[in-house]
């Protein structure tokens, strides 16, 4: 008998296109993990202004969550939603629109180098423009790991120092970390057709391969470290609160 897996162990959607499909495109583990790094550099900047995070994180939430999720499901549906087309661009246009122009409102040329690099990093990664050059590790642990975090270390007084530096590291190679993880289990998930084989133990176990055990830990490891980074982010936020 054929196991139908879901696209992602977040996945909730229906295929017609509803207010599950939409949360599906979301990513909501995964936009929580990377709103996290907005939040924690902000929490580590110099001057705190609360309001000045919570505008830096919708603007990241617009792009990331929103935007960037939507091309990604515009390019080739791989989460099978039943979202038209016609409103996956609609919601990638808005969601890459509305963070420049609040942005260039907020901070004009200050901000306008992140501006311009937070756009072009929507649009480039998930359309894999250039033959999907752009499309690789290091360039989603620069974008979606340390560039939130120095972003919102910036966006709190215009200055960036060694504390964002180091966390922006940080979150760079966890993001490394998510990757390796999360391109393992969609693979097996979206791609696979069978697993044979087994393991066998020097103790005399033997467990038998199939999808579930090739995914099961990888997907355990990521729920765990998405956790975490939001509960390390609120502590964090907490303390210069």
């Amino acid at each position: 008998m054929t196991t139908t897996y879901r696209p992602a162990f977040y996945a909730v959607s229906t295929g017609k296109g509803g207010i599950r499909d939409w949360v599906t495109v979301l990513h909501p583990p995964y936009t929580a993990w990377h709103l996290s790094y907005v939040a924690i550099g902000a929490a580590l900047a110099t001057h705190f202004e609360a309001w000045r995070m919570a505008g830096t994180l919708v603007a990241f939430f617009l792009a990331v969550g929103v935007a960037a999720h939507a091309l990604d499901e515009l390019h080739g549906r791989p989460l099978h939603t039943g979202i038209s087309s016609r409103a996956l661009v609609v919601a990638a246009v808005l969601g890459t629109a509305v963070p420049v122009a609040v942005g260039w409102w907020y901070g004009g040329l200050r901000l306008l180098p992140f501006i311009v690099v937070g756009a072009a990093l929507v649009v480039a990664y998930n359309l894999e423009v250039a033959g999907g050059r752009l499309h690789n590790g290091v360039v989603f642990a620069a974008g979606w790991g340390a560039f939130p975090v120095l972003t919102g270390y910036y966006a709190q007084g215009f200055t960036l120092a060694a504390p964002a530096f180091i966390a922006a590291g940080a979150a760079f190679l966890l993001s490394v970390a998510q990757r390796e993880l999360s391109t393992h289990v969609r693979e097996v998930r979206r791609r696979a057709t069978s697993v044979d084989g087994a393991i066998a133990f020097d103790d005399g176990r033997v467990v038998a391969l199939d999808r579930d055990e090739l995914i099961v830990h990888d997907e355990a490891a990521l729920r765990a470290l998405a956790l975490g980074m939001v509960c390390l982010a609120v502590a964090l936020v907490a303390w210069r609160v």
